[in-house]
């Protein structure tokens, strides 16, 4: 019996390793946008990365073919909205500095993993419209500043709450 606990526990220790191997880069990346550090320097993405992969880790048993890409995606918007709300004073950096935490949660998910609006909105709790608006604000700043720039005078978005479908992803 206790052999075959250890047999189980290898097969998934290597499983969740592939898993790792194959999306860490890519939700690396989503985490620096959403904390705005530079791709050179991202402990607090790394952080907000290592807890949400922790969560998927916990729950990977108890995942019955729900795609743990979407599972980890989720639980970092989750954590990174309840980080970020908290945390209004502290400007981001990069691309997308001139944004809200909202907003820039809004783009990430949106944009750059490919989030349906109506599951966007879902896991943020916000209204499929107001999703639209705010990804619409969003890309209209960034438009009309310089890349990296903050937005002198733009509005930023009002507080919310976190983020998640399936991008194109390797």
């Amino acid at each position: 019996m206790r052999q075959r606990q250890v047999v189980t526990d290898r097969r998934r220790a290597r499983e969740f390793e592939a898993f790792v191997a194959g999306a860490a880069g890519r939700l690396l990346h989503a985490a620096a946008l959403l904390t705005g550090e530079p791709a050179d320097a991202t402990p607090r993405a790394q952080r907000l990365l290592t807890d949400a992969l922790a969560r998927t880790y916990a729950d990977w048993d108890r995942l019955r073919g729900e795609d743990p890409y979407d599972r980890t995606r989720q639980e970092l918007a989750l954590r990174f909205a309840r980080g970020a709300w908290h945390r209004r004073g502290r400007r981001a950096g990069g691309v997308l500095a001139g944004l809200g935490p909202q907003e820039r949660l809004v783009l990430v998910l949106r944009l750059y993993e490919g989030v349906a609006e109506e599951q966007t909105a879902a896991l943020i709790g916000l209204p499929v419209e107001r999703v639209r608006a705010i990804c619409a604000r969003a890309v209209t700043m960034m438009r009309e500043s310089p890349a990296g720039r903050p937005v002198a005078g733009g509005t930023r978005a009002d507080s919310g709450s976190s983020g998640a479908e399936r991008p194109a992803h390797e």
